[in-house]
């Protein structure tokens, strides 16, 4: 479980926010992942199972929150304030957070097509990131990324995350095995935090 104030939470900058994904975000995330299909649709995860599908988003958010409540994921949607009303813009999941000699997590995000090009992404990863080393005293961050995508691959490199070199077959993607190039930054790297790095310096390298 997680420290007493550490979940539910919100966290953000300007007009961005992270917050817990719900129910009832369900119509909004349809929309914006049918307009997306095809920009998201070759970095998807599948299923290996014979005839296997994706849970329903129902079944994706029970799942979520579970993780959440027993302090093993921080399942969030990415918004933008537009006219004063807050947009959903993509989701970011920290996952297998692991307390003990590792105190590490894994990151995961898509941005939608509209919202990209504007560092919403590398934003987005700052907030969650700073929060997982200083909300809940984590040490790594890694976040796994085929080797084609270049624009995801864009963002650790902006906000300078080593790469640790590929991973063969790690997940299975858009209906096969895929490799992953696998990118990690721990908590002493940013003494200053990732954001205030992101902000100050931009793109690193």
């Amino acid at each position: 479980m997680f420290p007493p104030g550490q979940w539910p939470v919100t966290i953000g900058w300007g007009a961005l926010a992270l917050r817990p994904i719900r129910y009832r975000d369900r119509a909004e995330w349809d929309a914006v992942r049918a307009r997306n299909a095809e920009w998201l649709g070759p970095w998807e995860a599948s299923s290996p199972a014979p005839n296997g599908t994706l849970p329903t988003f129902r079944h994706m958010v029970a799942a979520l929150k579970a993780q959440a409540r027993a302090g093993g994921g921080l399942p969030f949607v990415i918004t933008e304030v537009r006219d004063d009303v807050p947009r959903l813009v993509g989701q970011l999941t920290v996952s297998s957070i692991t307390y003990g000699s590792l105190m590490g997590a894994t990151l995961g995000y898509w941005v939608d097509r509209a919202s990209a090009g504007r560092g919403i992404a590398p934003t987005a990863v700052a907030l969650a990131t700073d929060h997982c080393f200083t909300g809940l005293g984590l040490h790594r961050m890694e976040i796994n990324i085929r080797p084609e995508n270049a624009r995801s691959l864009r963002v650790v490199q902006k906000l300078g995350f080593r790469d640790e070199g590929i991973r063969r077959a790690y997940l299975h993607i858009d209906g096969r095995w895929a490799d992953h190039r696998s990118f990690a930054l721990t908590a002493d790297e940013v003494p200053g935090g990732l954001l205030h790095r992101w902000l100050t310096e931009g793109a690193v390298g």
